[in-house]
């Protein structure tokens, strides 16, 4: 017997746009459904562009979930795009009609999406690395994360995430990426050539952040983790301006030197008036590989003592969240696109990161499995 539409309505209902992560029933995107008497089933699928980077996956996808009905002994998948008023529908109904000057969902005061601005004095302290293991803990563990690459000069989060793949443009809206679960954009996934450098001023860099911020659609997310460029500069004062409640995390090494860079970076909290959710001790000692000893090789006590000034500093406590052992295998994963805690979770350095990684979590400002204590009141 063959199947019934409303079968195969319900089959596709679970197949989910690759990148805006909902049922393509949802967005409009099944064109049409023919069933033959034999069980042929043709399928008529929308793509928001033409030339859909993911136009063969969704095909997968779609294929995979119609042969599961019974009776069906056929699949057929026509792709077709979505002419501009489609797309501008699609669009109100993710985004809801805004003005020129969009809103960025984050900074409004009903989010429920905790920022985290991860930042440093200087650079070479694995910022960056940090920034896209923590991002991969927390995705691993089912929480809703985003990356903005905010590191405009010097971005690499697109690598460490072996993102290749261009953000997809539906009207004035922008879909990120996905990679590990985690939605990313970058400068680099804009620019013409690989590997040219950005040459802006200020005005432009505040304007790109606000792009990144406003104009892509990064769904209803738990976590956002914001990759800063060292020190305190354009991109900072930036990020505060348009995102007054996301809070810092400052990355050092165990070197003075660097510590002393890193607390400065902190201390923009003052003026900026943002908390500082803590520092991140990176590169903090090489194990042995002959023995159980630890190898300080770049000191000691840089972490805590960023965290005891900061704490001075902004009169209220700024915690030392966790010290992250050196790793070849932190490195490699980063040149790779496999962050180490999901290609090496038991290694030290993974270990550290996801405790961390929870610990973060756990301050979430979500409402899932939160006790409100309210009772009904009778009247």
């Amino acid at each position: 017997m063959a199947p019934t539409p409303e079968q195969v309505t319900a089959a596709l209902a679970r197949v989910n746009d690759p990148e805006i992560r909902r049922p393509i029933t949802d967005l409009g995107m099944v064109k049409s459904v023919d069933i033959a008497s034999d069980g042929v089933v043709r399928v008529g699928i929308y793509l928001t562009v033409a030339g859909c980077p993911l136009r063969e996956r969704i095909t997968r996808d779609v294929t995979a979930a119609v042969s599961a009905v019974p009776g069906v002994t056929g699949v057929q998948v026509e792709l077709d795009v979505m002419s501009e008023d489609q797309r501008k529908e699609l669009r109100a109904r993710l985004r809801g009609d805004q003005g020129v000057e969009k809103e960025i969902p984050f900074a409004k005061p009903g989010s429920l999406t905790r920022v985290f601005a991860v930042a440093s004095g200087k650079g070479g302290v694995g910022k960056s690395s940090v920034t896209v293991n923590l991002a991969a803990a927390m995705a691993s563990s089912g929480l809703k994360v985003g990356v903005v690459d905010a590191d405009i000069y010097g971005h690499s989060v697109p690598r460490m995430l072996g993102v290749s793949d261009r953000p997809t443009k539906v009207d004035d809206m922008i879909v990120p990426p996905v990679a590990y679960d985690i939605k990313v954009i970058s400068i680099g996934m804009f620019k013409p050539e690989g590997n040219t450098p950005v040459v802006w001023r200020g005005p432009m860099l505040h304007r790109a952040l606000h792009q990144f911020l406003a104009d892509v659609y990064w769904g209803d997310l738990d976590v956002l983790l914001m990759d800063l460029p060292p020190g305190t500069g354009d991109v900072a004062i930036s990020v505060a301006q348009q995102l007054p409640g996301a809070e810092i995390i400052v990355v050092t090494t165990p070197q003075q030197a660097a510590a002393e860079v890193a607390e400065r970076a902190g201390s923009i909290a003052i003026q900026t008036h943002q908390q500082v959710a803590g520092v991140i001790e990176n590169m903090s000692w090489l194990p042995c590989p002959h023995c159980d000893e630890r190898v300080n090789v770049f000191g000691e006590g840089g972490g805590q003592a960023v965290a005891d000034a900061l704490t001075r500093t902004l009169g209220t406590k700024v915690p030392l969240l966790g010290q992250v052992p050196l790793d070849l295998r932190l490195r490699e994963g980063g040149d790779e696109g496999k962050p180490l805690v999901l290609s090496d979770p038991d290694s030290p350095a993974a270990a550290e990161l996801r405790r961390i990684a929870e610990g973060l979590s756990k301050k979430s400002g979500s409402l899932k499995g939160l006790q409100l204590g309210l009772s009904p009141v009778g009247r």
